[in-house]
């Protein structure tokens, strides 16, 4: 198993219906059963702060267009990451959140057809981590400052086709403006996904969502477990 020194970070992706929120619970659980409940949090976007879950009440219920949501989800992201993500990393802890980055180049990129460029550059500029060379295994004998852009260490995308995810949804409650948008909008959400894992493939897990429970749960700790973060043969 993998040292989780530098901490762990993994993300949760997929359209409202396609079970994210059971899996995370779970897979909080079993963080919490082989590290200690108080090396774990859970968190999700937009929100995890104070200020974040104000601008995420704007972000899924006001009317605006796509740059000033954008401008708004990035704005709450760059809160969590200092007040919540980073320090938890910091100490060598696991982090599991309900989404990031990547539901901002789906929905705001795929589903509202917004500028992929402005998207990324918005992502470079919230999410830059610093860090003297002399920090870094390969040293320089100039002490300029390098720039990692902070990403989960894994993204577990749960996949799951757009007609099924509302059918789960119908009645379950009030939808907000992205729940409420037709099928065509999360087909192109989903799009977005793909992009997005085709782009780093490496970091992405695809889960069938279209599954059992429990045949999604296994993928799902499979996944994990063959990065080396949770011993193997840890049951539901």
């Amino acid at each position: 198993m993998k040292s989780l020194e530098n901490g762990l970070f993994i993300s949760f992706e997929g359209i409202d219906g396609a079970g994210k929120s059971t899996h995370i619970d779970a897979l909080v659980a079993a963080f919490k059963a082989e590290f200690g409940a108080d090396k774990v949090i859970q968190t999700r976007e937009p929100g995890g702060t104070p200020l974040a879950e104000k601008l995420r009440q704007m972000i899924l219920n006001d009317a605006m267009d796509a740059l000033t949501e954008s401008f708004l989800v990035f704005a709450a992201r760059r809160d969590h990451l200092n007040k919540v993500i980073e320090p938890t990393l910091a100490r060598g802890d696991v982090v599991l959140c309900d989404r990031f980055t990547d539901a901002t180049f789906a929905y705001q990129g795929g589903g509202r057809g917004f500028d992929l460029k402005t998207l990324s550059y918005l992502e470079q500029i919230t999410q830059q981590i610093r860090w003297l060379e002399s920090d870094l295994e390969v040293k320089s004998s100039v002490s300029e400052p390098s720039i990692q852009i902070r990403q989960p260490d894994l993204t577990i995308w749960f996949d799951l086709p757009p007609e099924i995810a509302a059918e789960r949804l119908a009645g379950a409650r009030v939808p907000d403006k992205f729940e409420a948008q037709p099928v065509e909008f999360f087909r192109q959400v989903a799009a977005g996904y793909q992009k997005r894992m085709d782009e780093n493939p490496a970091r992405f897990a695809k889960i069938n969502a279209n599954q059992s429970r429990e045949t999604v749960w296994a993928d799902v700790l499979q996944a994990v477990e063959s990065k080396g973060f949770l011993k193997k043969g840890r049951s539901a």
